[in-house]
């Protein structure tokens, strides 16, 4: 699956007339926030706290494509995101696995662009008090906009909005928006 991503990621490349100047590693990580609840928890004591559908920190890496004018750049990654609420006797993760390809316009400091996101394996799990939460949802394509101030040559910090939509496997059923802003960051060596 990844290997056919990324093959079609370059053949898009290719057909965007893009001359492969420089292929470099990249690393990037960020944190999310938005979307539809997921599901609330409420403490002991009267405290609450919630997961949204697009909540999450991530951590991921790919490859970035500089075309030769330095005018343009695409970048193909995978990352692993997740929220969560924990507590002493329970805990709620909310996990997947975003592919992402985006292509950015770059000017001198800043570099704006957009993309397609495919979230793999989202999954809503629970442990301990909790064990009862375990709802697992299809794989879902979503968009994403997303502006970066180039601090340097490789570290850029960003904006980005994503544009998903969840929808539970059985026995579960129902969709969840998963619209949303975040922060992220990136360096490519």
């Amino acid at each position: 699956m990844i290997t056919r991503i990324a093959t079609g990621f370059l053949a898009a490349a290719a057909a965007l007339g893009v001359n492969a100047a420089d292929i470099r590693p990249i690393l990037k990580g960020g944190l999310d926030t938005g979307g539809d609840t997921l599901v609330s928890v409420t403490f002991v004591g009267g405290e609450s706290d919630k997961i949204k559908a697009n909540e999450g920190f991530y951590l991921g890496g790919g490859m970035a494509i500089i075309d030769e004018p330095r005018s343009m750049e695409y970048h193909l990654t995978v990352a692993y995101k997740i929220g969560m609420v924990s507590a002493d006797n329970g805990d709620i993760d909310w996990t997947r696995v975003p592919l992402e390809a985006l292509a950015f316009y770059r000017f001198a400091k800043v570099r704006i662009g957009g993309g397609l996101t495919y979230h793999l394996n989202p999954e809503l799990e629970g442990s301990g008090v909790a064990s009862s939460v375990n709802v697992k949802f299809k794989n879902a394509l979503g968009f994403l906009v997303q502006a970066d101030w180039r601090i340097t040559q490789g570290l850029a910090l960003g904006l980005r909005y994503t544009f998903i939509e969840y929808e539970a496997k059985s026995p579960a059923s129902g969709t969840a928006k998963g619209d949303g802003a975040g922060l992220t960051i990136s360096y490519t060596f």
